[in-house]
């Protein structure tokens, strides 16, 4: 096991979280370190990465996680700030949670309700309930509504974490208003599709990484 890994990646940790907040280091499929917080959640060494938990959100999704988790995964309901770590060195792989009180979901931002779209040299305030979907192509990103395709300054993944949960990540190029979803189906060579409603009828791919997380997400 990366032992050093862990340690470098614990202490600078330690040195800039909350005093209530726990650690948790994941290793594959199941938990290497545990530094306990006042909100302990009384993970142990060795301990299998439960369905549901951050760890396994960042290990489905590949990036970082951050959400509310409850009772049902750890006895104890948490807030939890979740982040893939890769060591090419040493081929480390795994997942590093800073995990925290229920309060502290309350102390983030609102969802964003409206995003500023530029067309031509025109900036636009779009209600989010107007988004198709969001896709980023060639480093820029470009916002879909009936009205047209709108630019944003922002990144996929900055705007992925202020839409609301009515938005789904199917792709790592595509975030899809779930509302805007007509049927999802197989292609082809059965790989996962999201047509889109409205008269263009687009189709969108559901990446593999994705289709978990998509297939859980919707229920299905």
């Amino acid at each position: 096991m990366a032992r050093n890994v862990v340690h470098q990646f614990s202490k600078f940790i330690e040195d800039w979280v909350p005093a209530e907040a726990s650690i948790a280091i994941a290793g594959g499929d199941k938990y290497v370190s545990y530094i306990p917080g006042s909100h302990d959640i009384q993970i142990r060494q060795g301990q299998p990465v439960p369905l549901g938990s951050i760890t396994e959100r960042v290990y489905s999704q590949k990036r970082r996680v951050e959400s509310m988790v409850d009772e049902s995964v750890f006895g104890i309901p948490y807030y939890g700030v979740g982040y893939p770590l890769e060591d090419a060195e040493t081929g480390f792989s795994g997942a590093l949670t800073v995990i925290l009180p229920p309060e502290y979901s309350f102390k983030k931002h609102k969802p964003l309700s409206f995003i500023i779209g530029r067309k031509d040299d025109l900036w636009i305030p779009i209600s989010i309930e107007q988004v198709i979907y969001i896709e980023s192509k060639e480093k820029k990103t470009f916002i879909y509504t009936e009205d047209g395709c709108y630019n944003s300054k922002f990144p996929l993944k900055t705007l992925e974490q202020r839409i609301p949960d009515t938005f789904i990540r199917i792709h790592r190029s595509y975030i899809v208003n779930i509302s805007s979803i007509k049927h999802i189906s197989r292609d082809l060579i059965s790989n996962l599709e999201v047509t889109l409603k409205g008269s263009e009828g687009t189709v969108l791919p559901v990446s593999q990484s994705y289709v978990q997380y998509v297939r859980k997400n919707l229920g299905f």
